[in-house]
Order: structure tokens, then sequence, then C-alpha cells
């Protein structure tokens, strides 16, 4: 049927030099000072300008010991010969395992090159030129001559270079259709494809552009995939009997195998001429397999090893090539995915089973998915894809076939009892300065709305969706949040807590953040606070606050005294978690000086009652050392009068919702009268919200409510302000008692 012979066939060696490799070698590696080349018995060979190495015999000695006993390929040594010279030695074997050589690389260290780099980043950066010198020196042995056909290997350089430079030229979409068309150039040939069916690869070039019919190429494909496998080598086929035409393409073929890391065929390589073309030889064989092991380098640099999915960096790139084609009418869309709870199976069953997970994840996604789609791993559990010309509908609609074959996983023997699921978002790719980016930030944001409505589910992003929009503001303001963290770029304002009647009870003061903008606008707590929750910095904020806080009350310590005011610190429930934050509160008074008395730390229902036991510590530690605690928005959280009896706290302020519409609600108005009722039973004196108009001012005091807080008791201002002006409240407070009162005249002018 077909003649398969090998592809060993003798080549005329004339005389030879080193030359060349050592260019090759520089160009791989620029910090190279020298080259030196000694035999299988440490003879030397060739050596680049006064670089021999002679003072230093040793080096070859234990270069040669060492590939003895390490049967690696190109096995080396690294030796530091003085405080800025360092020599890496490599052992060139060859066919059969014989020692041809030692190639020894001298480099210089200076500049901010101060340590040698590794023995293994060295080897794999000259590994191209080691192949080169091992083909060299494998020629010199076995023909027994000191000289080779320097038009044969010269070609091989200007090969190699060609495609460094032709692939740095090149966009990453187009990489392999420039080795394609580097084989065609160099060897002649009619034809050439690639075909990797694991990574939907399949790329076919002519050199006179009539392409060889799809039926036909298609059974090449076939045919040659299938010998591979079984050969697992290169195969020449240049000679074709008369029965091949109705098997495969009555061409004469040169075929290599591309190779999966675990070294198994993944693919092919191979170059077509017709019958009536000269033969393949051997210097086109070693061609075609260094443009096979250029496509193997750039499949391994552009998927994962694990998944089998394209790396982020390959796919942002084959993406931008898709979109900067795309017609203004094309729609695409961007799949995201997040696997649900994999820290839980890493925890409980190991990281081995976690991994196992994701590449079955993965593969169910790349077999869901259309042919045409890209997909990739973008970062440890988390993949993504582009559906080319989809709609909406239809891109969920996969989306739900992916979620439901990942349901369907089922642990290996083994592993344990564990439910797998994952949560994807859909997001259009839009027109932008950056679609691509944008398209991923938003399907990334309706994924994680996915999880946040209960997981295992696919969620649309929508413009309309409120969860979705925060969510979005949040990714937006995180990036200015950390740098106001840096650069210290936030401020105090303080706002008033009054007494309701006359004479009752000492003002205080609720300290209140914003955020400077870039301009020095003042940005409100609303705009970044639910990002800080989200993304865990309210501890670092709560931090801010205590200690710019404390840095400013002590130094007015003398005039802030128990005797007339108090200011109110809000504290966030995730700073309740931390074990640290306690110790840090308490070392902040002692360094400011400023009298515990003064403080009142307010602290939320819900986050309260979430963190009960710290909650109670907290509390219980810093009320000994005299500061006073506020449950804030009382009311909102779930059985609230059950939890109260267990919190020893000394205020409780009344939700605004309840506040705001006291006078039209009458169940409104029952509950806020019997909070007050039910604190003063517990001696806890009460806060109302959002008191902003004179009418709700009056009816709280009615009700029986000791404070308001709002508008219409005054208006923040900046703390720094304020403390300058304590002497004057301080004067003015005894006299209190109605909207013409010195102190209401002074507060409601800030």
């Amino acid at each position: 049927m077909l003649d398969i012979k090998s592809n060993a066939v003798e080549i005329p060696v004339a005389e030879a030099t080193f030359d060349p490799y050592g260019r090759l070698l520089r160009m791989l590696m620029p910090s190279l000072r020298g080259v030196v080349v000694h035999d299988g018995y440490s003879n030397l060979v060739w050596a680049s300008d006064d670089w021999d190495l002679s003072d230093e015999p040793q080096v070859i000695n234990d270069a040669i010991a060492n590939a003895l006993s390490d049967a690696g390929e190109f096995p080396g040594i690294a030796r530091t010969i003085d405080a800025d010279r360092v020599v890496y030695s490599f052992a060139i074997r060859g066919e059969h395992i014989e020692l041809l050589g030692i190639v020894s690389l001298v480099v210089r260290l200076s500049g901010t090159q101060i340590e040698p780099r590794p023995l293994q980043t060295v080897r794999q950066l000259v590994q191209p030129a080691l192949e080169c010198l091992r083909r060299e020196l494998a020629l010199r042995a076995k023909l027994g001559s000191s000289e080779r056909d320097l038009n044969v290997k010269e070609r091989d350089l200007e090969l190699m270079m060609e495609i460094s430079s032709n692939q740095a030229a090149a966009s990453d979409a187009d990489e392999f259709s420039q080795i394609l068309k580097t084989g065609l150039d160099r060897m002649g040939c009619a034809l050439a494809a690639l075909w990797v069916p694991d990574k939907n690869i399949s790329v076919s070039m002519t050199r006179s552009g009539t392409p060889m019919s799809a039926e036909a190429l298609h059974r090449a494909q076939h045919h040659l995939t299938a010998w591979m496998q079984m050969q697992q080598r290169t195969i020449v086929i240049n000679h074709i009997s008369k029965v091949a035409s109705d098997v495969a393409a009555p061409y004469k073929i040169l075929a290599c195998p591309i190779r999966h890391t675990s070294g198994r065929v993944m693919g092919v390589l191979a170059l077509f001429n017709p019958p009536s073309a000269p033969d393949f030889d051997a210097q086109q064989t070693r061609v075609a397999e260094m443009l096979a092991k250029r496509s193997t380098s750039i499949i391994q640099a552009q998927y994962d090893t694990s998944t089998g999915l394209m790396t982020r960096q390959a796919f942002e790139r084959h993406a931008g090539g898709l979109l900067a084609a795309a017609g203004a009418s094309e729609s695409h869309i961007i799949l995201y995915l997040d696997i649900d709870r994999l820290h839980v199976i890493n925890e409980t069953f190991g990281m081995h089973v976690g991994d196992d997970v994701i590449v079955s994840v993965a593969d169910r996604m790349a077999k869901t998915l259309p042919a045409q789609a890209l997909s990739a791993r973008i970062s440890g559990d988390r993949l993504a894809a582009l559906i080319p010309n989809s709609s909406m509908e239809s891109a969920s609609a996969i989306a739900e076939q992916i979620r439901a074959a990942a349901e369907g996983i089922v642990p290996r023997a083994g592993q344990g009892a564990f439910e797998v699921s994952v949560c994807l978002g859909v997001a259009p790719i839009g027109r932008s300065d950056n679609p691509l980016a944008h398209a991923l930030a938003t399907a990334e944001i309706a994924c994680k709305a996915a999880k946040d409505r209960g997981r295992n589910r696919v969620e649309m992003f929508q413009d309309s969706d409120q969860s979705i929009i925060r969510r979005h503001t949040d990714i937006m303001v995180i990036g200015q949040l950390r740098e106001a963290l840096d650069s210290d770029g936030f401020r105090l304002d303080a706002q008033p807590i009054l007494p309701l009647r006359g004479n009752y009870g000492r003002p205080r003061f609720e300290l209140l953040i914003r955020m400077l903008g870039e301009r020095g606008e003042m940005i409100p707590p609303g705009k970044f606070l639910s990002s800080a929750e989200r993304y865990q910095l309210m501890p670092t904020i709560d931090r801010w606050v205590v200690r710019r806080a404390c840095e400013l009350l002590g130094e007015q310590s003398a005039s802030v005294g128990e005797e007339f005011a108090r200011f109110a610190i809000n504290l966030s429930g995730q700073s309740l978690q931390d074990e640290s934050f306690l110790g840090f509160v308490i070392d902040q008074l002692k360094s400011s000086g400023v009298p515990p008395s003064v403080l009142c730390f307010e602290l939320t229902e819900t986050a309260t009652i979430g963190n009960l036991a710290k909650a109670q510590v907290f509390i219980r530690t810093l009320q000994e050392l005299g500061c006073q605690f506020a449950l804030d928005d009382f009311g909102t959280g779930v059985s609230s009068l059950a939890y109260l009896k267990d919190l020893s706290v000394n205020y409780i302020k009344i939700d605004g919702t309840f506040v705001r519409d006291a006078i039209t609600n009458a169940r409104s108005e029952s509950m806020i009268k019997a909070i007050a009722q039910l604190a003063k039973v517990m001696c806890m004196e009460t806060i109302a919200e959002y008191v902003e108009t004179d009418v709700l001012r009056v009816r709280m005091a009615d009700l029986g409510v000791d404070y308001g807080q709002g508008f219409a008791m005054g208006k923040a201002q900046r703390l720094e302000d304020l403390l300058q002006e304590l002497a004057f409240y301080e004067a003015t407070v005894s006299n209190w008692g109605g909207p013409d009162s010195p102190v209401e005249r002074v507060i409601t002018e800030h």
C-alpha cells in the first residue's frame, strides 16, 4: 500500500566551524561571553575568542562525570569561577546515549545580574542551539570527519533565526500559518497542514493558492493521525502504490508528530508534494521536525497543561484578533465560570481531588461549547469562553448545558463523596476602548451575582439588575479605595446627636468617614463602604478611623472630657471577627491619651448578632476601661428583642426606616414607643436616626426617645473644626431647649 521509510539518510560533510552556533547562542542568551566545545574525552574542539577554559580543566571533567550519572536530556553543571564569571557545561549525547561532547557557556555577571541563573533556566534558553550542536557532533562521530557541509548547517541556523524573527513579527493568531508558510518557502512543497484535534487546531496552506479538496484533506488528516498514533515518529512517504489513491491523497508526504508534554502524540504537521516532485530528503526532514517542535512549543505556551484550555494570555490575543476582524453587526458573547466551594473540596479531600474537578469541569465545558468558540482557564477554578455570532439567549442556553454537565460530575473511586456545581455569568461584548476586558469584567460580575443568589445557576448581565449594578460599582470603586488607604485620602466629619428634651443629657457626636476624590471632592460613605465590605477592607478602614480619631481627640484631651461630649465610632462585623482588632483599639487609647469614657462604639444589630460571642467579649473588655456602646440600626435584624438581653449596650439607635414614616405610619410609631419604653426598663438610652424635620423631632420627644440625630438636629462638619469650637459648645449647651437656643443656631449654620 504505502511505502513508509526511515528518515535516516547519509549526508556528505565538508569543513565546519562552530561560529554560527556561537552567534545563535549569543542571540538566545545575550549575557553570554564565550563558548567552548570539548569532545567526549575532554579534548578541546573549538573555543570562541580567548575562552578555552584551559585554566579550569576540572569543570570539563566534572561535566563528563555528571553525564555518566545523569540520564536526562542535556545534563549539565554550573560552576562559579570567580566573583563575576559562571560556566554552564552541558553534555551532548548521541542516538545511542554515547557522549558526543561537552558544550560550555561562559557568562559574566554584571549590572543587575549579580546572581547566576538556575541551570534549568539556562538549559531551556539554549536548548534549540544544543539540538543543532547534537546533530553536528553526531555527524562528526558517525563519519569520523572534522568537517561538515557549511551550507546545510547555515540553512538550519538561518531557518531557526527566520522562525524566531517571523514569530516575533507575526500576531499570535497567525503563528501557525507563519510556520506553514516557512515550510512551503523553505522546501518548495505544494501544501502544508497542521492538525491538533484536541486543541481544535486545523490549518492548511498551499504554495500555488489552489487548495487540496476538502474531502482529500480530511481523508489525509484521518489517516495521518492514525498512522502517527501507531508509529510515534516522523513518517516519510516517497513511493505511492497504485492503490494508495483509493486510501489517501496521491501525494508524497512528510509528517512529523506534535507531542503533548506527557509525550503522547496529539497532532500532526504534514507537508505534501505531487508524485512528480523530488523525494523528501534528510535535510527537509530535519527542517520539518524543527517546525513541528516550534509548533509544539507554541501550543504548550498557549494552552494550560492541566485542562487543555487556552491560557488567559493566549485567549485574550486570539479573542482580540477575532473581535478586530468582526463586522459591526456581529454579536459575540462571553461566558465566565466559577466552580462553587472548590476550597471545601481541596481542604477536605486534598488539592489533587480539586485539580481533578477543575479538569472535569473544563472537559465538559469544552465538549459543550460550539466548535468555533474559544475557551480558556483564566485562573485557578475560573474558566471563560467566547462564543462568536451568538445572542444572549443562545449563549445562556449553552451556559445552562455546561452547568448541568458539571452538576453530573461524580467523584472517582477513592476520592470521597461530594457534589460539584458551578456558576456562570453571561455578558455581551460591546463597543468600548477595551471590549474584551469589559465583557470579562461584566460576565464575572454576573457570575458572582449567581453565587450571591444561591450558587449552581446561570445569570445574565443586565443593566437593570440592581444587585449586578451594585457589584459593578464596587469593582469600579475598589481601585480608588485602595489608593485612598495608601495615601491617607480620608477625613472625619462629626454629626451631633442632641437631647430631645431640654437640659436632659449632654450632646454626643457620631464620627463619619469621608473619602477624598482626585480633585479633593468629598465622596460619601455610601459610595465606597459597599465595596470595602465586599472586598474585606472594612477592618483596614475601621483601623484608620480609630487611629485618626484618637490622634485628633488626643490633641484636645483636655477639652473633651466625659462631662461634656462623647464621640461615637462605627465598627463593622468584619472588625469584630478580626482577633487583633480589640488589642489595636486598646493600644490606640493608651498611646493617644484619650480618656476611654469619651468614646462610644456603634455596632450594627446584624453584625453584633452574627458575631455574638466575640461581640460580648469586645463590649465587656472596653466597657471595663470606660468606653460605651450603642446598638445601631435596631429593629432591622432578626429576633432583635431576644438578643438584646445578652448585650450590655448603653444606647439603642432606632433605625431610620421607622423614624422617617413615624408621622404617617401608626405601626412605626408604636414600634418606636415600645423600643423607648423597653430601653428605659433596661437602663438604656435611645437615639432616633434620620430626624430630618422639626415635626419629627417633636414627635420623637413625645414618644419618649432621648436623643435625635439628623438634619433637624445639626449637620456634620469636619472634626478638626468641631474640636476648635468645643469651648463654645461647652458654654452654651446648658441653655439648649429648643429651636431658638444658641447651640441649635450654631449647629445648623454648619
